[in-house]
């Protein structure tokens, strides 16, 4: 999946969560902690879905993958990669650490205008 085909994909873009943390997503649908509220959503069960964007650093460059969690199931929709400018300015703000981390600040800024969300 490419950025133009979730662009025009209305159901998808307006489904993904743009505050959802790869840390909430393991609370909410393994129930390992707690959410943003108690009322985020009305029950933890596998009929719950989450779709949001992560930054998987753990390879040599940084990878935005488009995720859909449902109950235990996690499906990755696209992997795509961030502009150099927007990857070394993301490295240098974590530290250059590997791990799983949410999309936040400029890279969401870009990813919402290249979605024109």
């Amino acid at each position: 999946m490419k950025l133009d085909e979730i662009k025009n994909n209305f159901d998808l873009i307006n489904s993904v969560d743009w505050e959802m943390t790869p840390e909430e997503a393991i609370a909410l649908h393994l129930e390992w902690g707690p959410l943003r509220s108690q009322a985020y959503y009305n029950s933890r069960d596998n009929n719950n879905e989450t779709v949001y964007f992560v930054i998987d650093t753990w390879k040599k460059t940084p990878i935005l993958i488009l995720v859909r969690r449902k109950g235990f199931d996690s499906e990755e929709l696209g992997h795509f990669d961030l502009p150099k400018n927007l990857k070394n300015e993301f490295m240098q703000g974590i530290g250059m650490h590997k791990g799983i981390y949410a999309v936040e600040g400029h890279v969401r800024d870009w990813l919402k205008k290249e979605l024109q969300v």
